[in-house]
């Protein structure tokens, strides 16, 4: 079963909640966290400077047309290219990352990439397990965009059962119980914080709301159709 896109809509809300407090994302947040390994971070989900994934959206945006920062993003490419660390101390490139995310090019651009980088391969190995649910698939997306999916779904598989085995709804929950216990027991401290992504999903499983209906409260923030297409 394939999900509406509605559905699609909602689960990439709740991680870009998660991501930066907005339920339609921030496509020009910038953020960089002692101790986060992934270095900088970037846009509607943020994307990170280690995993190299920010120099391909800059790429991306720097070869789209008319788009209104490039020419200051693209000296930036090698050092991006590189994941060279002084970047993420780089007042410059980080204003100018600031300024270019006001630009509708630079959102059109960070929603093609984000659904190509992650909704696309979430989708296939959501459908490969056999996890149909909205919920289940949103449980997907947020461990690809926060890392660590495929550890994370294999310890649940060697300890609950695949999805075909124990269903894929037990499994679901199974899965995000043994990633929170994971993050809650991580030696890098900064991953404490956010167990409140697995508590936040656990609760919609709780509340049997699999198909991600509207409205919901999550963080704080509503999610309903209107500002899913403000």
């Amino acid at each position: 079963m394939m999900l509406s896109d509605l559905q699609k809509r909602t689960a990439q809300a709740i991680v870009n909640v998660f991501e930066t407090g907005h339920v339609g994302g921030d496509y020009a947040c910038v953020i960089l966290l002692a101790g986060d390994s992934g270095g900088l971070t970037y846009g509607r989900s943020q994307t990170t400077r280690v995993s190299g994934n920010l120099h391909k959206l800059i790429d991306a945006y720097c070869a789209a047309p008319d788009a209104a920062c490039a020419t200051r993003l693209a000296p930036y490419l090698p050092k991006l290219a590189a994941r060279d660390k002084a970047l993420d101390s780089d007042d410059v490139f980080r204003a100018c990352l600031r300024e270019a995310g006001a630009d509708p090019v630079m959102r059109d651009v960070q929603d093609a990439f984000f659904d190509r980088l992650y909704w696309a391969p979430v989708s296939r190995e959501a459908a490969r397990l056999g996890l149909e649910d909205a919920l289940s698939v949103a449980t997907v997306y947020d461990s690809f965009i926060h890392g660590s999916w495929a550890r994370m779904r294999d310890c649940t598989s060697e300890a609950a059962g695949t999805p075909a085995s124990c269903g894929a709804r037990e499994w679901t929950q199974s899965y995000l119980r043994t990633r929170r216990a994971w993050l809650a027991g991580h030696a890098n401290r900064l991953l404490h914080r956010t167990v409140y992504r697995m508590d936040a999903l656990l609760a919609l499983a709780d509340e049997g709301n699999w198909r991600l209906d509207q409205p919901f409260t999550l963080r704080g923030q509503q999610i309903t159709p209107e500002k899913l297409w403000p």
